[in-house]
This record gives C-alpha cells, sequence and structure tokens, in this order.
C-alpha cells in the first residue's frame, strides 16, 4: 500500500508531536519496507533527515497556494495515488478530489477542553474545530491512549467503532545499552550528583514541578529537571530561592537525546507527578532506562507506568514526598520496580506499535 502523511511536525516540530511523527514514520519504513510512504509539507529540515534517507520513504512539496496544507495537501495525496492519507497531529487537510482515499488521523489528547485555563479563548476555538473536523472526516481515528480514546468519545461524541487505541513509543536512545564510559562522561559534563531524583518535561504548571521541588524540600534529595521554561517557571524559582534550595534542584539545558538517555539512567527514581497526560512518553523513556518511576494516578498515566511504577496524588504534596523517601532509601526496592517496569515496557516497542498501526491500516483499507 501507499501511505501519504501530513509532515508538518515531522519537519517542523523539536518534540512531542514531532518526535511522535518521526518515530511512527520510521518504524513503519523499517518493519514494513514492502510499502511505500510520502511526507508531505511546504518544505523539509534537518530534522528526521536520517529518515528520509529510507529507500522506500520519499518527500514531495505541497502545492503552492495559500493555506495549501488545508486546500492543497489532501489533492496532493489523492494526485500520488495514496491509498491512505494519516493527519499525525489530530488535523486532516478541508479539500479533497474525487479520487478514492482512505483518511486516518491520531488525536493525542483533548487537555485544551479538560484544562481550559492554560489556553486562551482563540486557541481553544480553533483546537476544537479542527479536532472535530477532523473526526468528522476520517474512516477510523487513533487515539494515542485509553484516556485519550474516552475523552474523543465524551467531547467530539465521536462513536467508539470509530476509534483504535495504539500507543506511542519512544526514541531508540532510550532503549540501548550506554557504555559504562559514556554514562561518566555525562555525568562529569553535567556535573551530576552521584545519588539524585530526575523529572524530565516542559516546565509548565500542569507538569508539576513545584509540588516535586515542596517534596524534596527539608531532605537532601537532589533533583535534576530537563525541560523547556514557561513563564511558570518563575513561580517554581521563587519558591526555590525562598527555601535556599539553589544548590539541591539542578536544571539543565542543552541535552541531546544521547545524553538525556544516559541521565534517566544515571538517576535513581523519576518523578513525574503530572495533573493530566494524553500519554506520558517520559514514564516509558525511563522505563525503558531501567529506573523506578513514580508518577500520577490521573489520566493516561497508569497505562504507560504499568502495575510496578509507583502512584501518587498530584495534588498531595504529602503523599509525593512520602513516596519519593520511600524509594530514595530503599535500593532493593527501586531494582526490583525498575526490572518488572523494564518487563511491562516492552509493549512499548518499535516492532509492536509498527504492527498495530499495520493493522489499522489494513482494517480502513477494508472499511
Amino acid at each position: 500500500m501507499k501511505i501519504a502523511f501530513d509532515g508538518k511536525r515531522f519537519f517542523n516540530n523539536g518534540s512531542g508531536l514531532g518526535n511522535y511523527s518521526r518515530d511512527l514514520v520510521r518504524i513503519l519504513a523499517i518493519y514494513f519496507p514492502e510499502n511505500r510512504y510520502i511526507l508531505f509539507n511546504k518544505n523539509q529540515s534537518e530534522r528526521g533527515k536520517e529518515i528520509l534517507n529510507l529507500p522506500n520513504l520519499s518527500f514531495r512539496v505541497v502545492s503552492k497556494g495559500n493555506l495549501s496544507r488545508q486546500f492543497k495537501m489532501g489533492k496532493d495525496a489523492q494526485n500520488a495515488d495514496a491509498d491512505i492519507f494519516h493527519g499525525l497531529s489530530g488535523e486532516l487537510p478541508l479539500k479533497w478530489n474525487n479520487k478514492s482515499i482512505k483518511k486516518v488521523v491520531t488525536i493525542h489528547d483533548l487537555i485544551f477542553l479538560r484544562f481550559p485555563q492554560y489556553y486562551s479563548f482563540f486557541d481553544r476555538k480553533i483546537h476544537f474545530w479542527k479536532f472535530g473536523k477532523a473526526s468528522e472526516q476520517a474512516d477510523l481515528i487513533i487515539a494515542i491512549s485509553e484516556q485519550t480514546k474516552r475523552d474523543i468519545i465524551k467531547y467530539l461524541k465521536v462513536p467508539e467503532s470509530k476509534i483504535r487505541v495504539v500507543y506511542q513509543g519512544c526514541h531508540q536512545s532510550f532503549k540501548e545499552i550506554q557504555s559504562p564510559e559514556f554514562l561518566n562522561s555525562v555525568k562529569e559534563k553535567f556535573n551530576l550528583p552521584e545519588k539524585f531524583v530526575l523529572n524530565v518535561g516542559t516546565i509548565e504548571e500542569r507538569k508539576n514541578l513545584l509540588n516535586i521541588v515542596k517534596a524534596i524540600n527539608g531532605t537532601e534529595i537532589p533533583l535534576v529537571v530537563i525541560g523547556k521554561k514557561t513563564k511558570y517557571f518563575n513561580k517554581v524559582q521563587k519558591f526555590i530561592k525562598k527555601n535556599k534550595l539553589l544548590n539541591q534542584v539542578i536544571f539543565l539545558e542543552n541535552v541531546s537525546m544521547e545524553e538525556l538517555a544516559a541521565i534517566y539512567k544515571l538517576s535513581k527514581i523519576f518523578v513525574y507527578p503530572s495533573f493530566f497526560e494524553g500519554f506520558g512518553i517520559p514514564v516509558i523513556e525511563a522505563l525503558f532506562s531501567g529506573t523506578a518511576v513514580i508518577t500520577g494516578n490521573t489520566s493516561s498515566l497508569p497505562e504507560a507506568g504499568g502495575p510496578e511504577s509507583l502512584y501518587v496524588n498530584p495534588y498531595q504534596m504529602e503523599d509525593l514526598k512520602s513516596k519519593i523517601l520511600f524509594l530514595w532509601n530503599n535500593k532493593a526496592e527501586r531494582k526490583r520496580r525498575a526490572e518488572k517496569g523494564l518487563e511491562y515496557v516492552q509493549r512499548f516497542t518499535d516492532e509492536n506499535i509498527a504492527r498495530e498501526l499495520m493493522n489499522v491500516y489494513s482494517e480502513v483499507l477494508r472499511c
């Protein structure tokens, strides 16, 4: 079969939707090489350059014109004789011609509806319209978790029969064994403590970093934080300065994917008490890295974390503090949970996810 993709996020986004797009295209091209895959976008970038070298993958420039992604991309895919068009970030083109083509769209989350306070009125309206329109057009919808599936049914009024859950994976770096020499060089480069707790993710209110900082206040547990800063960072920094935690909370920047994977492996505990996630990729990054996980008991996080991660009420700082101290002081329990977590996370391997995606494509062609 020939499958066309909206390549905007593949080329333009460094993380999040970009990583999802690049990983999805990469694993399909590797595990199902008999198919042809076409990425459509206005232009290419350095991102994903090595993936484009795969022999069954090609890039095409979208026809020129105003709003070409919305009005030209779908027709271009049809004119390329694609069997399926897959919108990778909750959107599908608005215009199509009469040629036969099946439409699939991935919806990652509907957080803008669950937590409207984090979005402007304009963004909420645009997102709701785009996702609603794509849901109507799609022959099948991919939800990245059971939680997202429930939200699509509830908020977009889509019948359950139209939705398939296919989980996300994570970058290959987290699944690879890195040498002790490389781990040590990363430790020295970033001047990391011998033993520390790790948090990874955008530093925004929904991710709940402030409660982690409050939880380690009064302890001697070092916290390493890696993530893009938003205005919320100022709130966290204010608490850090007030409580003299500047030497205890370490913020890292300019960390490569390979270095990030090493830092996960060097950490003793990964802490991710987010209030809500569409899936929670950092959780499976930690599990693949062989690191014990503490995460929120809400939304899709238990789906990502599995039975051996520790769960907390993200609103209750004392609950979080007690769980951190419990694992911090119990090496055997950390080791046990990390080993069990590594077993659980194998369901999110590239091969399994590629097979599930191909099952969706095969099903949609039978519709």
